[in-house]
C-alpha cells in the first residue's frame, strides 16, 4: 500500500463550500465517480477541509500506481470529466500549482517512530 497527500484550494465563498460538502455527502456522490476511483488502483480516498483549504488523504494498492494511467482513464470517462467540471466550478488552484495541476501533492515532513 502507498499512500499518497493532496492539497486543493476551494473559492473561499461559504455558499459555494456548502455546496462542494453537499455534493460530497456519500449519498450525493455519483456512482461512476467511486467506481472510477476504485478502478484506477485507489484503495482509499479521504478528503478534509478547514477553511477553504482541502486535504486528501489517497492510498493505492501497491508501490506501481501510475498517476498518468489513473489520469488517462479520467480523460477516457465522460462521467468524470463531467464531476471534475462540476468541482471546478467550487476549486481555485493553490498560487504555487503548476498550470493544469488542482491537487497539489504534498511532501511527508515527519513520521512517528
Amino acid at each position: 500500500m502507498a499512500r499518497h497527500c493532496f492539497a486543493c484550494d476551494l473559492k473561499d465563498q461559504p455558499e459555494l463550500i456548502k455546496k462542494y460538502k453537499e455534493y460530497h455527502a456519500t449519498s450525493n456522490v455519483w456512482p461512476e465517480i467511486p467506481q472510477s476511483i476504485h478502478d484506477g488502483g485507489i484503495t482509499d480516498m479521504q478528503i478534509y477541509l478547514t477553511g477553504n483549504r482541502l486535504f486528501m488523504i489517497m492510498e493505492t494498492k501497491d508501490d506501481d500506481f501510475s498517476f498518468e494511467k489513473k489520469s488517462a482513464m479520467d480523460a477516457a470517462n465522460p462521467k468524470v470529466q463531467e464531476w471534475e467540471t462540476l468541482m471546478d466550478t467550487f476549486q481555485q488552484r493553490l498560487p504555487w500549482a503548476d498550470e493544469g495541476v488542482k491537487w497539489v501533492p504534498m511532501e511527508k515532513i515527519f513520521q512517528l517512530e
